[in-house]
């Protein structure tokens, strides 16, 4: 046992003393220099990606209130839709009208946007199919044919995707 740990102190000496030309102050430097720059340039990136974190998490700070708020718009647009069948309360469709107007615009400064779906082609990433049914004659396969409840953005993210009734394949052109 005594001359292992011998030969590894020995061994561990040799490894520590390095000649004088092997190792220069200049390449010493350089090598310090070289740290400096690669943890200053770590740095950097650092900042930039919590300053980008930080940016998001401002953007989309509002998101969970704005889902709710958004169910009071489908519920506000639902009864305008319903008092407009009847010509008895033509002051309280106007209210409504101006009150879903306002809601809109106040959603849309705070970078709420709608989804078009509409005779568009069916995209999963901002569509949630609800039914399919069968394509009429001169109606594409796989196109929204009905929304039943809007989908909205909020600035690039899908806050809510609209749920759609989409154009199946029509059986008559599958036979």
């Amino acid at each position: 046992m005594r001359d292992f740990s011998e030969k590894t102190s020995e061994s561990k000496d040799q490894e520590g003393v390095e000649s004088p030309a092997e190792v220069t102050p200049a390449d010493e430097l350089k090598t310090a220099q070289d740290q400096y720059l690669w943890l200053a340039a770590e740095f950097e990136n650092y900042k930039k990606r919590a300053q980008k974190d930080q940016a998001d998490y401002i953007k989309y700070a509002n998101e969970r209130i704005l889902k709710d708020l958004l169910t009071v718009l489908d519920n506000l647009q639902r009864a305008l839709q319903h008092a407009q069948q009847f010509d008895g309360a033509n002051g309280l469709v106007q209210g409504i009208e101006l009150t879903c107007k306002n809601y809109v615009e106040t959603l849309s400064r705070h970078g709420v946007k709608e989804i078009s779906s509409m005779g568009l082609p069916f995209d999963p990433a901002v569509h949630q199919a609800v039914a399919l049914i069968e394509a009429k004659e001169g109606q594409a396969p796989n196109t929204v044919v009905a929304e039943h409840e809007k989908g909205y953005h909020l600035h690039d993210r899908v806050l809510r995707p609209a749920m759609v009734t989409v154009a199946g394949p029509n059986k008559a052109a599958g036979d």
